[in-house]
């Protein structure tokens, strides 16, 4: 173990393939031998745009925080793991002694270490540092890609179960199909969901929404020219009711929303959507400067909440629900490449298609050296 390739940004739109040093483990930290990681939105943000936010690439950083692999080494007080066990990465280390962090929010921790998150190092790399117990164990029949693919889903978890509170036999409407929303459907599907909802304005993906877990789909009607935003979105709140028979109240309400896609639009039109006393979960990033009717939140008396990452059982739910083979991953995963090819995974990521024009869901790379069949 003498090298430790890694897929470097260094500024916007330029990455290379550079030498790191192999990280030092001590205590209850553990080294992983990356296996597997996805590409996340994220990722292809920095990229092109060179920020998040507050959150600026002003150095050089290595991209990726959706990842499983194989324990290479463990520190001494780590008891649960072993050298050879295959895992999925929580890529985000808390201080664990702040106020969210002892309060179980340590998502919210002001001191996060998380991958790919300046000035943190992300996870396209051969070998990468972690503490113990961000490193979950994959159980027989769970495959590394699936592994890879448990940061996603538990931000699905934590968005519908966590957050949301769903529970069996509830409603649910979920704006955005891409991977997050995908995911969230899957979660409210295994939770045992009366019905979920997939609305896009692209019908290939409500089309494949509706193949993988959802029952019904609803594509926007088109906005008048001049129309208002918030005009719009009140009508197509009135004409999405009527075409699935959506009530404010009772047994064809709408228990919960959740807005993957933020668009401003989905999210005027998720208030008029949800059932009174309802619960708004918000998921999707998009313009943080949105204008919302506080009407319909008072007078429903609404719950509306925002959702940052995956906090305590997050994971572990995550890792259950596809080891009792209730969510199928293995539809999300449309492309695959060597680690050599990562600058081709992200032009296809950002593209939304590869060079043969079938279009990208999620597409996993492989760490260096192995190759792209294995799982």
């Amino acid at each position: 173990m003498s090298n430790n390739p890694s897929f470097v940004l260094k500024a916007v739109e330029q990455t290379v393939f550079e030498e790191r040093p192999i990280p030092q483990i001590a205590g209850d930290q553990v080294l992983i031998q990356v296996k597997k990681t996805g590409i996340c939105g994220s990722d292809v943000h920095y990229l092109v745009h060179g920020r998040i936010g507050d959150f600026v690439v002003n150095d050089p950083m290595v991209l990726g925080h959706e990842s499983s692999g194989i324990v290479a080494k463990v520190g001494p007080n780590v008891k649960h793991l072993k050298v050879g066990d295959r895992v999925a990465v929580e890529p985000g280390a808390s201080c664990r002694s702040c106020e969210p962090c002892k309060a179980g929010k340590y998502n919210l921790c002001e001191d996060m270490v998380f991958a790919a998150t300046p000035p943190y190092d992300g996870t396209l790399t051969r070998f990468y540092r972690v503490p113990g117990d961000l490193a979950y164990p994959l159980p027989d029949g769970v495959s590394l890609e699936d592994g890879a693919m448990m940061e996603p889903l538990a931000v699905g978890v934590h968005s519908v179960s966590n957050l949301g509170g769903f529970r069996a036999q509830q409603s649910i409407a979920i704006f955005g199909c891409g991977p997050v929303g995908l995911l969230c459907m899957a979660v409210a599907k295994a939770l045992g969901a009366k019905r979920i909802i997939a609305v896009d304005i692209v019908p290939a993906r409500l089309e494949f929404a509706k193949e993988y877990a959802a029952t019904d789909s609803y594509l926007p009607i088109p906005a008048n020219e001049g129309e208002s935003k918030v005009d719009y979105s009140k009508r197509n709140a009135d004409a999405m009711k009527e075409q699935l028979g959506i009530q404010d109240r009772g047994l064809n309400s709408i228990d919960l929303v959740i807005d993957a896609s933020g668009a401003e639009v989905s999210i005027q039109t998720a208030f008029y959507v949800v059932k009174t006393g309802g619960t708004y979960v918000q998921v999707g990033m998009g313009n943080p400067n949105v204008t919302i009717s506080v009407g319909q939140l008072m007078v429903k008396e609404l719950t509306y909440k925002g959702s940052f990452r995956y906090g305590p059982g997050d994971y572990p739910l995550a890792i259950s629900l596809v080891a009792q083979g209730k969510i199928n991953l293995k539809p999300l995963v449309t492309h695959r490449f060597p680690f050599d090819d990562a600058i081709t995974a992200f032009k296809a990521t950002r593209a939304g298609k590869s060079e043969d024009g079938k279009g990208v869901i999620k597409a996993i790379i492989s760490g260096p050296d192995v190759a792209i069949t294995e799982n």
